[in-house]
């Protein structure tokens, strides 16, 4: 197998648990690891526990997922590396995903294929463990089970436990920082396979990730919930999104036919249920005007 160039890390902390402090150390001894901390008011490495072998960079307020991970990837651009293992704070890859994924994106780069991004399926016990790979499709998306051993091309990943390729990174550009979060690593690899490079998923490395909060079941089926706020995030970012001639009018067909069901699981289901559903309402409104970056109730 192809060995691979310097391999960086990269983990968003936002309010971490000590779990989360001792995975960053656990990562640095796989390669440079960069926390980017979107804690308000937190800047000493030393009141985390984080010890020097640790890069540590402290935003002292929250600047969104997609500022963070820009922070981070450029500082390990400057630093030499080639590559950029994604986390976030609660995911737990296994010393298999750290080794063997940046060995498999060298390798298909040395094959001659443009990759852009490389990751594993993700497994959420709370939501029936791993879930299917997406390619966008009509009238509904494509999934694609996570089995076998081939390389499957997708539409996008999600951010944690992914494998940037770093040289990409540099024609795609960075993240969206006015999406501040979700649909923040969908758009990134929209723009990564409009330039002509490919997403690819790896069938046989899982991630064990926890989406959103305690999933609502609907009907015996299980759909992640989270706050007000981010559903907020959620319904802007899809709007604005939908408005951009970049994104594939196939993802765009799947998320307006959504809309009204997600505004029923929300509104219905999650309390408390006037206040889920004027952060979805308002968060479409600012989609249309334009109105971005985080939160404010001006």
């Amino acid at each position: 197998m192809v060995e691979c160039d310097q391999i960086g890390i990269v983990v968003v902390f936002y309010h971490p648990e000590n779990s989360s402090v001792r995975q960053a150390r656990r990562f640095a001894e796989f390669g440079l690891c960069v926390v980017v901390d979107n804690t308000e008011g937190v800047s000493d490495p030393a009141v985390l526990g984080l010890g020097t072998e640790v890069v540590y960079l402290p935003n002292g307020r929250n600047l969104g997922i997609a500022t963070a991970i820009n922070q981070g990837v450029t500082h390990l651009i400057q630093a030499g590396c080639t590559q950029a293992l994604l986390f976030d704070q609660d995911s737990e890859p296994s010393s298999e995903l750290l080794h063997m994924l940046p060995r498999l994106l060298a390798q298909e780069i040395a094959n001659g294929r443009r990759v852009a991004l490389m990751g594993p399926a993700y497994e959420d016990a709370r939501l029936g463990g791993a879930a299917p790979f997406v390619r966008f499709g009509f009238p509904t998306l494509e999934r694609i089970g996570p089995t076998g051993t081939d390389l499957i091309e997708v539409d996008f990943l999600i951010t944690s436990g992914s494998c940037l390729n770093l040289a990409a990174w540099r024609d795609i550009g960075p993240m969206d920082d006015g999406l501040f979060i979700d649909f923040v690593d969908l758009e990134w690899c929209a723009r990564a396979r409009r330039a002509g490079y490919e997403v690819l998923g790896t069938p046989l490395l899982r991630l064990r990730h926890s989406l959103g909060g305690e999933p609502v079941r609907i009907l015996g089926r299980a759909y992640p919930s989270h706050s007000p706020l981010r559903h907020y995030y959620l319904f802007r970012n899809a709007t604005a999104l939908i408005r951009r001639a970049y994104m594939p009018w196939t993802w765009k067909w799947t998320e307006v036919v959504k809309f009204p069901a997600r505004l029923v699981i929300y509104g219905g289901w999650l309390r408390p249920r006037a206040e889920h559903l004027r952060m979805a309402m308002r968060g479409m409104w600012h989609g249309l005007i334009g109105k971005m970056g985080p939160y404010s109730n001006d």
